[in-house]
């Protein structure tokens, strides 16, 4: 599973745009040579980002485009859905009668893979385009241990950091 760039891009220019929109509309062209992404390519994403209502544009001399929303209020996994973009982590559609195995049923990873997908959604919906800019963003993504189950315990073991935990059998 892969982003494709359609949804870097918008997410790398939109970063761009709050770091350096301040002072006013941003020009397509100025973010097109700070990040090495074409201005044709920039329009159609700008275009679907105007239409979510996370950009304004302004037409002529000194126009370009602004935030809508303080960074801290632009969730990255809205600009990812606004230009389109479908993580899609199992082999069937979502709400489909034909599961992963081209049946009704599913294949025996498919509750790994789409929880997975749900992970994603989760970590995309809590990062703003602020945390990017501070990069706070590294670290966020934490993994629970699973529960432990009856007649297990869990144990950390200590060999750096950070800190690892492992399952144990209880002794019987």
């Amino acid at each position: 599973m892969k982003l494709t760039t359609k949804g870097r891009y918008a997410v790398t220019a939109m970063a761009d745009l709050a770091a350096h929109g301040g002072a006013g509309p941003i020009a397509l062209s100025d973010i097109a040579l700070r990040q090495g992404i074409s201005i044709s390519y920039l329009e159609q994403l700008f275009a679907k980002l105007r239409r979510a209502g996370l950009v304004a544009s302004a037409r002529g001399a000194g126009g370009g485009y602004a935030l809508e929303n303080a960074p801290g209020e632009t969730r990255i996994a809205d600009i990812v859905a606004a230009v389109d973009e479908q993580i899609q982590t199992t082999a069937c559609n979502p709400g489909a009668m034909v599961g992963c195995q081209g049946t009704t049923a599913r294949c025996l990873t498919h509750d790994l893979w789409d929880e997975l997908g749900r992970q994603i959604d989760i970590f995309l919906n809590a990062v703003t385009l602020e945390d990017v800019l501070a990069k706070r963003v590294a670290g966020m993504a934490a993994v629970n241990p699973p529960h432990a189950r009856e007649g297990a315990q869990t144990e950390t073991m200590r060999e750096g950091a950070p800190t690892a935990t492992r399952r144990v059998e209880a002794a019987e």
